[in-house]
């Protein structure tokens, strides 16, 4: 039998290449030694039928472009250097669309004060984004440098994009949260100076970001209480017929920063944060569900190449 990429799905994917590569960081981007810095650089494709709904407009599609790649600068606590952006489009595309995607890159550009340097342009069957960020940084954020007994934390809530999707026609904060996220650079960046021991962006839901920074040996411990979910999220999942759990766990595309942190340090934290768990020695990742039952962690997200 041949084994197809389907069966195997992105992350085996990249861990191949990576295996097979001495010199790519493991990380939400590469780190690159530069004078006495460290060059951040990463780059991301989004393709119309896949990453942008229905009704995202195409001035959001540009946005949204910008925002998944300076995500990953923030992952980093990064400083945003330059944007490249490679767009393929259809030769019917009406030019004031292609126009209301350039003007999204733009004003995401001028929002995250990361400039457009270059990038190229071709044709193809459906819109395709594919952009590359660069920043500097001088001591990035990893994935896996927390101790045991840190707290789990995130600069925000999650699962309302994945609600939003399911909301295609309404207007409040999870369609917005779903068609226009933001990416937490400014957050990144203090996380870093105030003692952030991990950190990484949720793009594939909670668990799937979880086992993502998970090492040999820890665990984490996250509680549902923490995660703060309001009785309307909980109704309109119900009233959807959906897990809200499964929504807030293994959706993802929030752009929220999950990281790590001392107990100490957190108390000096000047941002906007959310405690929901801590690091453990139980080599699982696990959850405290309100009832007090302790459940293991799916370690399942978004991930191309799969089927549902």
């Amino acid at each position: 039998m041949t084994l197809k990429v389907s069966d195997i799905g992105e992350k085996e994917l990249v861990k191949y290449i990576i295996a097979n590569s001495k010199k790519i960081t493991p990380d939400d981007t590469a780190v690159t030694p530069f004078l006495d810095l460290n060059l951040i650089s990463t780059c991301d494709m989004l393709i119309q039928s896949r990453h942008f709904p229905k009704n995202m407009s195409y001035f959001d599609m540009g946005f949204k472009a910008v925002t998944v790649n300076v995500s990953d600068l923030a992952a980093m606590g990064a400083e945003p250097l330059g944007f490249l952006l490679s767009i393929a489009i259809p030769k019917d595309l009406e030019v004031d669309s292609f126009k209301q995607i350039i003007d999204g890159v733009f004003k995401a550009c001028d929002y995250y004060s990361i400039p457009l340097i270059g990038g190229d342009t071709n044709e193809a069957s459906e819109i395709i984004i594919s952009g590359t960020a660069l920043g500097t940084c001088d001591k990035p954020l990893m994935k896996n440098t927390y101790k045991q007994g840190d707290l789990v934390a995130i600069t925000g809530d999650i699962g309302l994009a994945a609600l939003g999707f399911e909301l295609e026609t309404l207007d409040n904060i999870y369609v917005e949260k779903a068609l226009k996220p933001k990416a937490r650079i400014k957050e990144g960046q203090i996380l870093k100076d105030y003692g952030a021991t991990s950190a990484t962006d949720i793009t594939d839901g909670l668990a799937s970001e979880l086992y993502e920074i998970k090492k040999d040996n820890f665990g984490f411990m996250i509680y549902e209480e923490l995660l703060d979910i309001s009785d309307e999220y909980k109704n309109m999942a119900n009233g959807l017929d959906l897990d809200y759990l499964d929504l807030i766990l293994h959706v993802g595309e929030d752009f929220e920063l999950l990281f790590t942190i001392s107990k100490d340090d957190l108390e000096k934290l000047p941002i906007d944060y959310r405690v929901i768990g801590e690091v453990t020695d139980s080599d699982v990742v696990e959850i405290t569900l309100e009832n007090g039952f302790v459940d293991k962690i799916k370690n399942k997200g978004y991930e191309h190449y799969v089927s549902e």
